[in-house]
């Protein structure tokens, strides 16, 4: 048995906030109480001062396994993902070869499966990544794929588009977009404005992502699929995300206040979808700790080390992001975990490869740029990491309940930097920059997996 003692316990579910003692019996949660005493031998955990949560959940992660697992491979990645509190992570599928058949699907699920923690798979959308033709979704869904995604690769065909959204609707299974489209980027990963005039490049530019965003998002509210946009950057992302997410709920009778994100509005007087509200319809977008930590200023001063798909932007952008996951129209935080070796994070600007770690970082960024900063609460926060994206993949995880799986993250607010990783790989800007909370446990199925030295 295990014992949490004094920590405050937050549970999205529940909407508890409070201090409470967890007992944890083998891989279920006994009890959850105001105070446990346990006369029986019983390992116990002083978490006077910590915060007690459901295990954190990142539904966007690259194993890089198979094909480049000198990057990271599942074993190494999940090493990484228990130390920032993850006990649960959805791997994409650009690897190589793609998760596109059951071979490989079994590959990567075999390796998982001998991890501590639950490392889960997505298949590819089209075979071979090349957006000409869809995969057998159901056969893959049927040996273990949770999703469908091509991330990093924009699906430009509308119509095969709509078939993987009637698809995945038969099958209810999400689908994860990566909204890029090329023909608006002469350099990928690099804003086009301040960042590209600054490497005297022409950049990405923002009507990339919001041309994609228009037309897909019309797409599922005509076709009803489960659909995750990924890691928004622009703000007028934001406002679309919204006013379909208006639409959805109006047409189920629930009225939200118009707004526009792209103003520079005080945050706290962004209206709020209610948690519920937000996650009954079928629309769902991502936000990293990149997108509303960093801005282009932090991309020319670290060059490749913040170069990522779709890039950093402006701090007009970063603020929209924040007033997006304020109002519940982004409702999943996601780190975009992108492990990349020192020799392709060195080469020139154009030709470095777009990605940033940041499993053992998130939570940490989370909490410095949103809860420290007054924008949003924990109690905003942490259902964003727990209870939404297991709802998004139908998981029994993301919260704490008597009976209910005994997947923990406890964590206490403590200025740390980081300087070396789990991950294989080291590419992050976030190396030597204080952040405001450290991951000191991990418990998944009941056992420690990790705990802070």
């Amino acid at each position: 048995m295990l014992l949490i003692k004094n920590g405050h316990v937050i549970d999205p579910k529940s909407h508890l906030s409070a201090k409470r003692d967890i007992l944890i019996e083998n891989d279920k949660i006994k009890a959850i109480s105001e105070n446990i005493e346990v006369k029986e031998n019983c390992e116990i955990i002083d978490a006077e001062g910590m915060y007690v949560t459901p295990g954190l959940i990142d539904v966007h992660v690259h194993f890089r396994d198979p094909g480049f697992t000198y990057k990271e491979d599942i074993f190494t990645g999940a090493e990484a993902a228990k130390a920032g509190g993850f006990t649960t992570v959805v791997m994409m599928a650009n690897t190589n070869p793609a998760i596109d058949n059951i071979e490989t699907l079994d590959y990567v699920l075999e390796r998982a499966n001998k991890t501590d923690i639950k490392v889960l798979s997505c298949g590819d959308i089209t075979k071979g990544l090349k957006g000409k033709e869809l995969v057998d979704m159901a056969a893959l869904k049927e040996r273990g794929a949770v999703g469908f995604t091509d991330d990093g690769i924009p699906l430009m065909d509308a119509e095969l588009l709509r078939g993987a959204m009637k698809e995945a609707l038969k099958l209810d299974v999400p689908l994860s977009f990566h909204e890029e489209d090329l023909k608006y980027n002469v350099n990928n990963g690099i804003n086009h404005g301040k960042a590209s005039e600054h490497f005297n490049i022409g950049g990405a530019d923002r009507q990339a992502e919001i041309s994609m965003m228009d037309r897909d998002l019309k797409m599922a509210i005509e076709e009803g699929a489960r659909c995750d946009f990924q890691h928004v950057s622009a703000k007028e992302s934001i406002n679309l995300i919204y006013e379909s997410k208006a639409k959805l709920l109006k047409s189920k009778g629930i009225d939200i206040l118009r707004f526009d994100f792209t103003k520079d509005t005080d945050i706290s007087a962004v209206p709020q979808i209610s948690l519920e509200d937000a996650f009954s319809v079928n629309i769902h977008a991502e936000a990293t700790p990149n997108h509303f930590t960093l801005t282009e200023d932090d991309v020319i001063k670290h060059g490749a080390l913040a170069k990522i798909n779709p890039p950093i932007r402006e701090e007009a952008d970063r603020l929209a992001i924040i007033r997006g996951l304020k109002a519940n129209a982004i409702d999943l935080i996601v780190t975009d975990h992108a492990p990349h070796s020192k020799e392709e994070k060195s080469k020139p600007i154009t030709e470095a490869p777009s990605g940033i770690i940041g499993l053992e970082t998130s939570l940490a960024l989370a909490v410095t740029s949103l809860v420290k900063p007054g924008y949003l609460s924990y109690e905003e926060v942490i259902p964003k990491m727990t209870i939404n994206p297991a709802k998004l993949y139908h998981l029994d995880a993301g919260y704490l309940d008597e009976n209910g799986p005994a997947d923990i993250t406890i964590f206490k607010e403590e200025e740390w930097t980081p300087s070396e990783y789990k991950s294989k790989s080291d590419n992050t800007p976030f190396t030597g920059r204080t952040l405001s909370a450290k991951v000191k446990y991990t418990i998944c199925d009941g056992k420690i997996v990790y705990k802070d030295n």
